[in-house]
């Protein structure tokens, strides 16, 4: 009988995330592995599991012990090696696995790795993490059968991206960040037509020349010059494991990920008129505003890959996008978050339509928003925080003024702001977008008086 106690702060909302060898360690990954078998089972699915990686330094080791807990419990492993997290769930959907994981520290600082999991198809996390937790401290025995194979799905996930793909003769930039996205990109933009730059496609977990954020500004910058040296049309950037992209245009302007699934909401729109699309609780007004213009019916939704996904199949919706540049795309895909694939109908988009995402870009009103901004919050504090923020807004806001899904949204004639606990780090994330200026700056104040009720000083705690 194996029993494991985790450190209760890795058990995330959407996936297992901690410190190597602080929170998270070999001994953790491989009882994660001997738990999520026993989950399986305890469902009455099969155990074939398909397992990938990311370039992180401390991802062998993680995956190694994480494969000798499948098979100690008696799964069926499907190795498919380092590559970017959408290629695991590619495998997970084409080899038809009863679950898959793919160890990852996503955009998270070198030193940090997690654990994102799907079982049967579906994203594996909330309630389903704290269940593992719960079966791993019980225990699970050992069973004899268990096997791992070597297995490659590098090509048919490189051909699946390229499938109607068309570049013409566009000038594209693409920035890995020396994370596990590199080699398929290299492979993607050899095949397409036009002219490409790849900027650091080796995979190198001391990621040195940028951390990969495609979030942040400042890890565009050398992207943005690489755009405006070659004259390109686009530049895109990918974060460490694949599944979030970030757009530069032709002018050198960040293009968030709510406007990205804006301007693809465009095109889907005209096949799928009426038809849901998500975005999460810091998007734009104004970018739920442009997918109503476009014949779609846009909702705001919780911030997550795993929520996004769920939702996305609760409701039959063709795409959904975060503000992080996680993108889901239903229409002609399989609805997970692929940072690649996005990109290519990004790329195809412009093409077919003649609508550059510049010209897009240049078309939008004014807009007076801050950043996604984070204020450092530990990880015991900030859920506690949070529920008297909660108690402080259903008392002085009207509550039908209130989005409460995700943290809290507070609509004012002024516009919006935003204060949500981050699930993926010891912060709470904060967001306002005003009608002016003046209403903006009103909004900032509106959050600051909200936070200092709740027992948090912002100016004192805020990084961007």
């Amino acid at each position: 009988m194996n029993r494991h106690h985790f450190a209760p702060t890795i058990l995330r909302a959407y996936d297992i995330r901690g410190i190597y060898q602080e929170t998270l360690s070999e001994a953790d990954a491989h009882a994660i592995g001997m738990a999520f078998i026993a989950c399986l089972r305890d469902r009455g699915h099969g155990v074939t599991v398909a397992v990938g990686r990311d370039g992180r330094l401390s991802s062998p080791a993680l995956v190694a012990a994480l494969i000798d807990g499948l098979v100690t419990a008696g799964g069926k492993v499907l190795d498919i090696g380092c590559g970017p997290t959408p290629m695991l769930y590619f495998a997970g959907v084409t080899l038809k696995c009863d679950g898959a994981i793919q160890v990852t520290g996503s955009h998270n600082p070198p030193t940090h790795n997690g654990f994102k999991m799907v079982m049967n198809g579906r994203s594996f996390f909330g309630e389903d993490i704290q269940k593992l937790g719960t079966i791993s401290a019980a225990g699970v025995m050992p069973v004899d059968g268990g096997s791992v194979t070597q297995t490659t799905v590098f090509d048919s996930y490189v051909a699946r991206l390229l499938q109607q793909a068309d570049a013409s003769d566009l000038s594209v930039v693409w920035d890995c960040g020396n994370g596990a996205a590199g080699p398929a990109t290299a492979a993607i933009a050899e095949k397409l037509s036009g002219k490409h730059q790849v900027l650091f496609a080796e995979i190198d977990g001391h990621f040195p020349n940028h951390h990969p954020n495609p979030v942040d500004p400042a890890t565009l910058d050398i992207l943005r010059r690489a755009v405006a040296e070659a004259g390109a049309a686009i530049g895109i950037g990918f974060d460490g494991d694949g599944d979030r992209i970030g757009v530069i245009d032709a002018k050198g302007r960040q293009v968030p990920g709510d406007f990205l699934t804006a301007y693809l909401a465009q095109d889907i729109m005209k096949r799928r008129p009426d038809a849901p699309v998500l975005l999460d609780v810091k998007s734009s007004d104004m970018a739920l505003d442009l997918i109503k213009k476009a014949g779609g019916d846009p909702q705001i939704w919780k911030t997550g890959h795993s929520h996004m996904k769920k939702r996305m199949a609760e409701i039959n919706a063709p795409i959904a996008g975060e503000m992080s540049g996680h993108i889901f795309i239903a229409d002609d895909f399989y609805g997970f978050d692929d940072a690649l694939y996005v990109a290519t109908r990004v790329i195809s988009q412009m093409v077919r339509t003649g609508q550059s995402i510049t010209d897009f870009v240049d078309r939008l009103p004014e807009q007076h928003a801050t950043p996604e901004l984070h204020i450092a919050c530990s990880d015991t504090e900030k859920f506690p925080l949070m529920e008297r923020l909660s108690t402080f807004v259903k008392s002085h806001y009207d509550l039908s003024h209130l989005t409460l899904i995700d943290g809290v949204r507070v609509r004012t004639i002024d516009g919006w702001w935003l204060v949500r606990a981050s699930n993926t780090e010891a912060a709470l994330v904060v967001r306002a977008e005003g009608n002016t200026i003046d209403a903006l700056d009103r909004l900032v104040k509106n959050i600051e008086t909200a936070l200092s009720a709740a027992g948090l000083n912002w100016q004192a705690e805020c990084k961007t």
